[in-house]
């Protein structure tokens, strides 16, 4: 069956699901995909460079450019902004390059009203509840309350996968990499014929 090829491969899931993962194993696959590095206004943890994983911007800077309509899409998710700056689409649309999103279920189903031609909506899912709680338990990156936080967002969005178009179930690494590679062999390899 034919698919529209699509430029912006939308990762999707709740925290712990493995959406990081799947997306940087198909950064290292192709190179013809870049990763959009979304703004945020949450601390940097010790790992993280700035304008490699994320644009750390002030909250004020990541207002005034709300103000200035630079974002495709934006939210705030516990008590900090996050978002993607249309720059960094057009980049990467101009140089011919497909780009890999990592990011929250409503930026995703916004950047799709923005992009409908070019966007692919993926979602990841857990295999249960209880396997995404001890994921994000052993990760040992939350406090008890944040964890409570997470798991209370991960039934919302859940609950909104049926408005993707495509669903990965991360139940076993090495098949959700393999479905993860046929999505761009359908969508995006005859982008890059061309």
């Amino acid at each position: 069956m034919a698919h529209t090829p699509k430029r912006l491969f939308i990762f999707s899931a709740p925290s712990g699901a493995g959406k990081t993962t799947i997306a940087k194993h198909l950064l290292a696959e192709y190179d013809f995909m870049r990763f959009s590095i979304s703004a945020t206004t949450r601390p940097r943890r010790a790992q993280e460079t700035n304008g490699k994983d994320y644009y750390f911007l002030s909250v004020a800077e990541f207002e005034a450019a709300i103000g200035r309509g630079e974002l495709a899409e934006y939210e705030q998710i516990f008590g900090n902004y996050y978002g993607t700056l249309k720059s960094e689409i057009d980049n990467a649309l101009c140089d011919g390059k497909s780009l890999v999103f990592d990011i929250d279920v409503k930026g995703a189903l916004s950047l799709q009203r923005a992009y409908p031609d070019d966007a692919l909506l993926i979602f990841v899912a857990p295999p249960s509840m209880e396997i995404l709680a001890r994921r994000l338990t052993e990760r040992n990156t939350e406090s008890a309350e944040q964890l409570k936080l997470r798991l209370a967002r991960a039934e919302m969005e859940l609950a909104e996968q049926d408005k993707f178009d495509e669903i990965i179930v991360n139940d076993d690494l090495e098949r959700a990499f393999a479905e993860a590679r046929g999505l761009v062999t359908r969508y995006a390899i005859a982008t890059t014929a061309s």
